[in-house]
Order: structure tokens, then sequence, then C-alpha cells
């Protein structure tokens, strides 16, 4: 059983005794402590309010709010059962009504009545009014906030702790600003319940003095009325200060500094407005009939605190500007920190300064959000998360050029013209349109570059028109497909089996470490991703894996077994439905040629064919490919489950684009038409 905390006992007993002060006589004694208590809260609830340096760290407030008005209405009804009952409420009560009052009935009408007019017409209405717009304001700039996260953790300006710290930070808000346009209500309902409260203790305590008392009407009048307002009034401070409080939190607009300092500074801050402050009212005190001594004396105060504020000024910032010579200096003096140059980002996106203008939101630009867009997109495909894409300007490239580097290496460059479009031929356009010649950066396809005049034109025409930001994003994404296996770390993988372990926790504590480890199953997941297969379906590639670990831990045959595993989604993949698709095989005698040149070491497989044998297969391959190029299919050979591994090995530095298919990875009900044979 957990341990009750003394902090939890208190909040329950302050809770609890209202509830019993609601039921339960208490004598005049103990309610004179709890009024005292009341006020002290009070206070501490409003100085707690003050001295915030940011809202959410009075996030419980709502709720300290409810519990203070419980506990304060508690108090009315227990006051009012003893003004009613004893005609003796307590010292505090019998002060207020006398004291605050002067002991004149009127006067202490008065000051309750103004009392009460303070705090229904200025700072309930007020602070009502603020929260519900601080509420609706908040609540609105939610998406923009998430977006700006978004941009700044896409641009690296932040990691993702930090973005899920201002995450949560939002949500904190909009809950806080949310429950604070409602809790705002119980401060107006407070003081309501207040003003009936005093009206039913006059008149009854009237009546109880005349009927049950036998005192005659003046004489019940001034006793009665005097302890009502006196319980009026220790009721009503409380509950002005907690609408103070409120007021100061909903209109808090520091974060960083302390409510006095930052009131004081900015109030009396510039030693130009003192001055005038002090002129005008030393003129005041002269030329009018104001008392001259006050007015004067008052001026001369404002402009002797004026002047030693600005030679406060003039030193704060010499200081600075010695402290900041000192620091450069005290910089360049230590040895250089070289830690953060060893960092390499996965991948980078830089560019000249003539793409900035993409890049920049407030330009209108709208590439850090197809940058976001590009990271969903390949989660979708692929199943696996891109890391952070960092966006940087470098002044070292061409105004419209940029590149992507990969771990620190360029592998892909490209170069735009920032008010230019890009136009294709798809194939079937028999005009042509004027414009500069250049080639696509993904899959450098022949292209032009054409104006804003003439792309309803060229569309007409059947040209596929594509914007710079998208030129940008479709190269930086098939980069990211084509490097992706080696972006997944091992840190990635953990991160994935966390995710999967959420509802599979059998699965892979059967798996992670008992038959494999984390860096053999990367590996396998890194084959996957090197051929476009998806591992989203990790459940079906663990379960798999678990079947067939036992037999043996060689990543290259346990990725074969899952590609089988997987032939639902790898036919759909590469194979239309409903759809013939033409490809080509592999000769059996080639096929055993390899098998027989294979060779297993500790390390893995390798092949040992002869280089004339794998020149024949390559020159062989080349000119089926070109059958299924000329017909406008993808380059795709099926070949039997055993030699598929070997020969895409061995194919992959000459035909980056060549897909290999076992027999065992398609669909009983995909259609295959063989348009030739590779042999030699």
């Amino acid at each position: 059983m957990p341990k009750i905390k003394r902090q939890d006992i208190a909040v329950a007993g302050y809770v609890l005794a209202a509830f019993v002060m609601l039921i339960v006589p208490i004598p005049s004694g103990l309610l004179d402590v709890l009024l005292a208590i009341n006020i002290s809260i009070a206070f501490t609830i409003m100085f707690g309010c003050m001295f915030a340096k940011e809202v959410l760290e009075m996030s419980y407030f709502p709720t300290i709010l409810l519990f203070s008005t419980v506990f304060r209405i508690a108090l009315n009804v227990s006051s009012t059962r003893l003004i009613l009952s004893t005609g003796d409420p307590g010292n505090v009560v019998s002060t207020f009504g006398q004291y605050v009052g002067g002991g004149d009935l009127v006067l202490g009408i008065i000051i309750f009545i103004i009392l009460l007019i303070i705090q229904f017409m200025v700072i309930n209405k007020g602070s009502e009014r603020v929260a519900e717009v601080q509420a609706r304001f908040t609540l609105d700039a939610m998406p923009g906030k998430q977006m700006a996260i978004d941009a700044d953790l896409n641009t690296g300006a932040i990691d993702d702790a930090e973005a899920k710290r201002r995450r949560e930070k939002i949500q904190e808000e909009s809950s806080f600003f949310g429950s604070m346009d409602g809790a705002v209500k119980y401060v107006k309902g407070d003081a309501a319940a207040g003003l009936l409260i005093t009206g039913v203790n006059m008149i009854g305590g009237m009546a109880m003095g005349m009927l049950r008392r036998g005192m005659d009407f003046n004489g019940a009048l001034n006793t009665y009325t005097i302890l009502t307002i006196g319980d009026g009034l220790v009721s009503q401070i409380p509950s002005l200060l907690i609408s103070l409080s409120t007021g100061i939190l909903v209109t808090k607009g520091s974060k960083d500094a302390d409510f006095g300092s930052a009131l004081v500074g900015q109030l009396f801050g510039l030693p130009k407005t003192m001055y005038l402050v002090g002129g005008i009212l030393m003129g005041l005190g002269i030329v009018t009939p104001l008392n001259t001594i006050l007015f004067v004396a008052l001026g001369c105060l404002f402009i002797v605190c004026a002047r030693i504020m600005s030679q406060t000024l003039e030193t704060t910032a010499i200081e600075g500007s010695v402290e900041a010579e000192e620091a450069a200096a005290e910089e360049i003096r230590q040895p250089e920190n070289v830690t953060s140059l060893l960092q390499v980002d996965p991948i980078e996106l830089e560019f000249g300064y003539g793409i900035i203008p993409l890049a920049d939101v407030n330009q209108g630009g709208d590439l850090l959000d197809r940058v976001v867009m590009i990271r969903r997109q390949v989660a979708l495909e692929l199943g696996t998360v891109v890391p952070i894409i960092r966006l940087r300007d470098n002044i070292q490239l061409n105004p419209n050029q940029y590149i992507i580097k990969i771990k620190g290496i360029q592998v892909s460059e490209g170069e735009i013209l920032f008010d230019h479009y890009m136009a294709m031929n798809p194939g079937f356009v028999e005009e042509e349109i004027t414009g500069i010649p250049t080639f696509e950066p993904s899959f450098h396809l022949p292209a032009i570059w054409i104006t804003e005049n003439q792309r309803e034109r060229a569309e007409s025409m059947g040209y596929t028109v594509v914007d710079p930001p998208s030129i940008i994003a479709t190269h930086l994404t098939e980069v990211i497909r084509e490097h992706i296996s080696e972006l997944l770390g091992r840190q990635d993988v953990q991160n994935l089996v966390n995710n999967l372990k959420e509802n599979n926790s059998v699965l892979v504590e059967e798996l992670v470490p008992k038959l494999l480890g984390l860096g053999e199953i990367q590996k396998v997941l890194q084959n996957l991703l090197k051929e476009g297969i998806s591992i989203r379906d990790l459940g079906t590639i663990f379960e798999t894996l678990a079947d067939y670990a036992t037999t043996t831990r060689d990543t290259d045959i346990l990725t074969e077994y899952t590609r089988q595993s997987l032939k639902r989604a790898i036919s759909n993949r590469f194979f239309p439905a409903n759809e013939v698709t033409s490809v080509v095989t592999l000769d059996p005698v080639i096929e055993q040629n390899i098998m027989s040149h294979v060779k297993q070491t500790e390390t893995g497989a390798y092949l040992t064919l002869d280089p004339e044998d794998i020149k024949q297969i390559v020159a062989s391959t080349g000119e089926e490919i070109k059958k299924l190029e000329d017909m406008g299919r993808n380059p795709i050979v099926v070949t039997s489950p055993i030699v598929r591994m070997y020969y895409k090995r061995l194919m992959e530095d000459y035909y980056k684009d060549l897909i290999v298919i076992s027999y065992n990875e398609v669909e009983s009900n995909i259609e295959l038409q063989s348009v030739g044979m590779i042999a030699i």
C-alpha cells in the first residue's frame, strides 16, 4: 500500500474541514482560528501568483480556487449560524464590523458596498473576460506552435527531448487556460453568494433579535447589521484577494523575470520618463494653487531618481561591455572545444542563398513542411523513422545550387531556378515548348525550365510541370530511399523493438536477446530496406526470425526466409493486381554455376566465380533488362530461392535498380510472363 504523505493529509484535512463546518456548529474561538487561516491562505495565493515566473508554475490554480472557495463559503455558513444563534460570532467578525466600519452603521454599509462593486464590476468581470480570451487564443494558436516545433526539430535547432518538452508545455498551457476559463466562474459565484448571505444575515439577525431576544428595532438593527457587515468583510476581503490573484495570473506576461522587478523596471526604468514626470509635478506645484511644497518635493524626488537611474544604466553598459570583451578574450585563450565538431548529422540539405526563400516561412517558403511530410511518407512506405534532416544555407555554393549529404558526405546535388518551373515530357507530347534545357535531378530525365507565364500552356500540352520546392523534396526523398538501410542504426532498431513490445511482448522476449542480438536484427532489417522492402509489418518479420533463428544465425539466410514471409507485400509492391507482369528468368545452368562457387565462412558467404563468367552474366543481364526497358517495364529478374541473394549481390554494382525476386516471393494469383532468359 503506498505511503500517505503529510501534504496529502493536509490537503484532505483542509477540504474535509469545509464539509464539517457546513454541518457541525463550531465555537467562536475555533471560528477565529479558521478565519485567520483563511486570510493567510488568501495572501499566500496572491503573492504566489505575483511572483510566479510563468503561469504553469501555478498550474493547479483552478483546483486551489475551488478548494479555497468551498472553505470560505463554509466559514460564512458557520459565522452566520453563530450570529443568528448566539449573537457572538467571535473576535474576528466583531472587530471587522466595528473597526473597519468605525462603529458606524452607515459607514460600514458604504464600505461593504464599495468592496462589492470593486469585486463585481472591476476585478471579477475583467478576470473573466481575460481568461475567456486567453483560453480561446491559446487553443487557436496550438496548431501553429506544433508546426513551429516540427520545423525546429527538422532543421536541427532542437532535439527530440526538447521537442517533446515543448509539446507537453503546449498541452499543459491549453489545459490550464481552458480550466481557468471555467474556474473564474467560482470567484464570480462566490461574490454573489457572499452578497446574498449578507442580506440573509441582516434580515434574519433583526428577526432573531426582536422576536427571540426582545430587542427593539434600533437595537437589533445596530447589533446585527454591524455583525453582518463584519462577517461580510471578513469573507469578502479574502475573496477579493483571490479575485486579484486570478487577474494577476491570467494577465501575466513575463516569462523569465520576477513580478516585482519586472513591474518596477517597466514603470520606472526609463530616465527620460522620470525627468518628464518630475518636471510636470514641479510645474503643477508652482503654477497652480496645489500644495507647492508637496508637489515640488515630489517632482524633485523623481528628477533625483532619474539622475541616479541614468548613472546606473551607464555603469551597467560599461560593465557589460568590459565583461563581453573579457569573455571574448578568455574564449580566445582557452583551448578550442572541438567536441561539437565530432557530431555527424545523418542527413543534411545544404543550399545556396538563392534558395533561402523556399525554406523561410516568413517569405512564404514551405520547404520545412515538405521535409516533415517526407519523414511521414517514408515511415508509411518503409516502416522506419527517418533521422532528423538538417537544413543549412551554405554561402560557398552557387546561389541556386543545393547538395544532399549522408553522414557528412555529399551523395547528390542539384540546381534550380528559383522563379521558374521544371517541365518534363512524359513521352506523348508532340509539340515542344521553348525553355532552358536541364535534367531532372532525381531520375536524370531531360527537362526544361519555363517561366510562370508558360506554365498553363505547358500543362495544357501534356507536360508534367513541377515547382522548385517539389523538385528538391522529390530529390531528397529518392536519396533517403536509396540510403535508408545505412541510416538505420542500432538505436533506431531498439526503438522499433520497444514499440513492438507494447503489443507483442511475448514475441520480443522470445527473440531478443535469447535467439538473436540487436545487431543481427539490424542487419536483416537493413537487407530488406536496401531492396525497398517495407519493414512496417515488424510482427511478421520477428515471427519469421523466431522460427528460423534456432537453425541458423546467418543474417543473409534469415533475410531470405523473411522475404518469403512477406511475399504478399513484395507482390503488391512490384506486381500490379489484375495485370500480367513481364519479367526475365535466370538460366538454371547459371544458377547451378553460382551455387557451386559459393564459399561459406564464419563471417558469411561469398562468390568465387571466374571473372570471365561474371562478365558474360553481366552482359546477358544487360541485354535482357534492355528488352524490358524498351517495353516500358521495370527490370525484374525471377530466380530460384536459393540463388536469389547471391545473384542480386553479384549484379548490384552494375545495375543499381535491378529487382531480383525468387519464385517463393510471388503470390499464387500473380500472373508473370517471361520475355527472356539470362544465359551464357
